[in-house]
């Protein structure tokens, strides 16, 4: 049996309003179940020990000041299986360097050997909040959205919906392939990301490809006297390794370096690859792809983390956009409720699910959508959130379209316009030949939006 440390890792007495007001801790809540024979809070205080000064027996090292930065359970709700911890500011490491801190140090404490506690069957955090001295200690990103609008020549402020891509397939293709494909989607759209593994397979070596797709973006910004955007994969186990891609791509891009975004594959690489490149390159947009975090933020997951907190530790460690979901309009995990992570990211205060977060302008974080949208899932999508102010990357939505991948790109756009008009989609498409291509590249989708559309655009087959 653990050692009881209800006494000290908890003061149920204390106040979470005047905690904020306090601003000398960051406050974690957490769902959590102890395994079968524990209590409740005994098991909430062994998990705050663990997470900052304690074991689970007394130690004769512990003196008056190590007292003085213990985590304290403030807040349980039985019944809901909450906890709310408050972490003291100065548990936190900071860098030698720089005195700033940094998201390893919080999950370490926070999400760290707590995880494997024999007297808890299950925790996973659901909200965190940052004090204003602390968010002070963090990079926060370096670009944002209004970098990418200025880029394409739009207002700085709601510039709107940029029409992105991802090169399908996502690996197989050699580099002139890979190229064209990137050259037919600018000629109607505006951004196109490497996906999540691609880098320098042999059969696609960087060296090569990047030069090819630094021409195709040159000669499709010529043809159509438009700005274009890139985001080119620097993922990579090495620090080392990563700095020598980054700066093999900029040189290559030459005049146009700005135009490039760097993508780190954030959730299997960790905080120390988004820094790395946050640090490293702060004139470029830094875009986070969070492939692998459904092992632990799974809606069926009762562990680790959630999506809302994987997007909110983003922000506070730069990333300029990360993937936050399609919020069940596309083909992954998610549901309309998901907006709120949008909103964490993109707004200057924002509700979580438990804490109300201020950012005092800490620029923000684009919301990036991807996975499995077309022009037909857009307005509904656009309605749900409220805005189209973010990067949206439609890889079948693109190249799966009947007519050409840059049609695809159009009709993308065509959905944005139509949703902002607050036009009826099967009378928009009735003048719009893109989007109502659309219906016909997309039938299933079509038949489930918009029952009836053949009749009511005069398709037969």
């Amino acid at each position: 049996m653990a050692l009881d440390q209800t006494a000290r890792y908890s003061d149920l007495s204390l106040d979470e309003d005047k905690l904020m007001a306090d601003g000398k801790h960051v406050l974690v809540a957490y769902t959590m179940e102890p395994a079968a024979g524990y209590g409740y809070l005994s098991t909430a205080t062994h998990f705050a020990a663990e997470s900052s000064t304690g074991t689970n027996v007394e130690v004769s090292t512990t003196d008056d000041f190590t007292k003085g930065v213990d985590a304290i359970v403030y807040e349980i709700d039985e019944a809901k299986g909450i906890m709310k911890i408050a972490y003291p500011n100065e548990l936190f490491d900071r860098n030698v360097i720089d005195g700033r801190t940094m998201i390893v140090s919080f999950l370490t404490l926070a999400i760290g050997n707590n995880q494997g506690m024999g007297d808890v069957a299950c925790a996973q955090m659901q909200d965190v909040y940052f004090p204003p001295k602390m968010l002070q200690a963090f990079d926060g990103p370096s670009m944002d959205i209004s970098d990418m609008w200025r880029i394409l020549g739009r207002p700085i402020e709601n510039g709107g919906y940029i029409a992105g891509t991802i090169i399908k397939p996502k690996l197989g293709l050699r580099p002139e392939p890979f190229a064209h494909a990137a050259y037919q989607f600018w000629l109607g759209g505006d951004f196109i990301k490497n996906d999540e593994p691609q880098g320098n397979q042999v059969f696609c070596p960087m060296k090569k490809v990047i030069p090819l797709v630094a021409d195709a973006m040159s000669r499709a910004q010529d043809e159509t006297g438009e700005a274009k955007l890139f985001s080119a994969n620097i993922t990579a186990d090495d620090y080392h390794e990563m700095c020598a891609r980054a700066d093999f791509i900029l040189e290559t891009f030459g005049e146009y370096a700005p135009h490039v975004a760097f993508l780190v594959d954030g959730y299997v690489g960790g905080p120390g690859m988004v820094t790395t490149a946050r640090r490293q390159y702060p004139g470029q947009y830094l875009h986070y792809h969070r492939a692998g975090h459904g092992a632990v933020t799974s809606p069926s997951s009762k562990r680790g983390y959630t999506a809302f907190i994987l997007a909110k530790l983003s922000r506070l460690m730069g990333a300029s956009g990360i993937h936050v979901g399609t919020m069940g309009y596309g083909k992954m995990e998610g549901s309309q409720d998901d907006k709120n992570i949008a909103y964490m990211i993109e707004r200057d205060e924002c509700q979580g699910p438990f804490f109300y977060q201020k950012w005092y302008g800490m620029k923000p974080t684009t919301p990036i959508i991807s996975g499995g949208m077309n022009a037909l899932r857009l307005p509904g999508f656009f309605e749900n959130l409220g805005h189209g102010n973010l990067i949206n990357t439609s890889g079948g939505g693109s190249y799966g379209h009947i007519d050409s991948p840059a049609a695809g790109a159009k009709s993308l756009f065509q959905a944005y316009d139509c949703w902002k008009q607050g036009a009826d989609p099967i009378e928009y498409a009735k003048e719009h030949k893109e989007f109502a291509r659309a219906f016909e590249s997309f039938p299933s989708d079509a038949d489930q939006i918009f029952p009836g559309w053949r009749d009511k655009l005069g398709v037969h087959k």
